[in-house]
């Protein structure tokens, strides 16, 4: 459905740079009339003043935020029918719930792509489109006359070679299926693969572990088969911002980018800065000193470096790295310092596909399980085929020393034992929930299906993860930074 370019756009977000990149991705859609606010009291001062044709706002935001804009819309005579698009960070399905039944007209999990801004402009003014309809993908399915198609999404981060790993093993002939044919789809970021589950447009996907955990508490179709990898993940603050004897100091105030708000990134930063004395949370939550704030994986080094108040971000490796050589930041630790040889990003798969092809299911775990095992014993030719997977157009100018670095860091990523384990996945799940109020517990022992992986790791010693104390890790952390 093609949408008027004439019409009035009302952007509410409060973070200035997301502000600007959202104001260009408007412009590049064609849109010409974009009206861009920091905040829902100045939204509704704007509102009182002009007539607009959509309004598209953050929800957390500082004095009036985005579900509150949200209400005053809604009860407001002459602004209720204004299509309204909650553009959030808070991807948790209970967040969505509450803002259907406040009159959202459709929303979008930050951060988003031209595309997916367009697609959900477009459903916001068909009203006869259905925006939450599961694709039956069984007519289109092709196969061979012993193998079936098997798509499985990912996006461009060293947590996902595994499955790179697996499209070398079969290109060069040590892997040859007998059930699938792989088909792997590089999305823009976790929006794109956590919708591909929802909608079952893919039979698999490589995910964060609490996105997963999140959809299945809300009915969708998918259980965990496998982790994707151990540790993998870094933290890193800014360069060149001048050091304090109090190391708050250099965060409060401050933004600090995550990739999701239902991530391990979340939570692990949230554990370091809270333990050097802050109070971190989202914008408009009370008493917080230091902002998450969403952001592509891919941009957070951009972001750092244009952002006068961004302090620094956490993400899967190579970002982190690829900021550090270039100059732009520096470490503050790996994940696996702070908790070794945890869970993040995780296998998960439709029930539909375990059900209907379940040699294709068993026989993709057992091959994953023995491209992590590649990765581990030859990470130097691992990572020069990481390059061509994880950066196929040359946008992230990635090369393989940086690479074989992040796979060969002592407390860095970890493939060769990829079993699931309950525990560590309630730990996060009761963190996150009791802690930080996002996401929700659910039954692990329903959302985990070990069959395949008892099959595919039986050879596998299952290495337990230790949780260190936090306030010895940052000591330790603060220390090596005087240093």
């Amino acid at each position: 459905m093609a949408i008027d370019p004439e019409i009035r756009i009302l952007l509410v977000e409060d973070f200035k740079a997301t502000r600007a990149m959202q104001t260009r991705i408007l412009e590049d859609l064609g849109f010409r009339h974009i009206t861009a606010v920091e905040n829902g009291a100045a939204a509704i001062e704007r509102l009182q003043k002009e007539k607009f044709d959509l309004i598209i706002s953050d929800w957390n935001m500082p004095i009036t935020d985005g579900y509150e804009l949200l209400e005053w819309v809604r009860a407001d005579r002459t602004c209720r029918d204004i299509p309204f698009i909650m553009a959030t960070a808070r991807g948790e399905k209970k967040q969505l719930i509450k803002a259907v039944m406040a009159g959202v007209s459709h929303f979008i999990a930050k951060p988003f792509t031209p595309e997916e801004l367009k697609q959900v402009i477009e459903e916001t003014f068909d009203k006869k489109k259905a925006t939450h309809d599961a694709l039956d993908r069984s007519a289109a399915r092709k196969k061979s006359p012993s193998k079936t198609k098997l798509s499985v999404a990912h996006i461009q981060i060293t947590d996902h070679l595994v499955l790179g790993a697996l499209k070398h093993l079969i290109r060069i002939g040590e892997c040859r299926p007998r059930y699938f044919d792989l088909e792997t789809r590089c999305m823009d970021g976790w929006n794109p693969v956590q919708k591909a589950l929802e909608n079952e447009s893919v039979d698999a996907a490589l995910v964060l572990a609490p996105i997963a955990m999140d959809l299945f508490g809300y009915g969708a179709g998918i259980r965990m088969v496998l982790s994707a990898h151990q540790n993998g993940s870094i933290c890193v603050r800014k360069r060149g911002i001048s050091d304090a004897a109090d190391p708050a100091a250099f965060f409060r105030g401050k933004t600090f980018f995550i990739p999701h708000i239902l991530s391990i990134h979340h939570m692990l930063s949230d554990i370091f800065l809270t333990e050097i004395g802050l109070r971190p949370g989202t914008v408009g939550s009370q008493g917080v000193n230091v902002a998450f704030e969403v952001a592509p994986p891919v941009r957070m080094p951009d972001f750092l470096a244009d952002s006068p108040d961004a302090c620094g971000f956490m993400v899967a490796q190579p970002v982190g790295r690829k900021a550090i050589v270039d100059g732009g930041a520096e470490l503050l630790f790996l994940s696996g310092e702070m908790w070794e040889h945890h869970p993040c990003c995780v296998v998960a798969m439709q029930n539909r596909f375990m059900e209907t092809h379940p040699d294709a299911a068993h026989e993709f775990t057992e091959m994953l399980v023995r491209a992590g095992r590649f990765i581990h014993e030859k990470p130097i030719e691992a990572a020069r085929m990481a390059v061509d997977f994880l950066d196929p157009d040359g946008s992230l100018k990635l090369t393989p020393s940086i690479l074989e670095s992040v796979l060969s860091e002592p407390h860095g990523i970890r493939t060769d034992n990829l079993y699931p384990v309950l525990a560590d996945l309630d730990r996060i799940q009761r963190y996150m929930a009791e802690k930080m109020d996002c996401g929700a517990v659910i039954d692990l022992e329903k959302f985990v299906d070990t069959r395949f992986a008892d099959a595919a790791c039986k050879d596998v010693p299952h290495r337990p993860s230790v949780f260190h104390e936090p306030s010895a890790v940052v000591r330790s952390i603060l220390n090596r930074l005087k240093s």
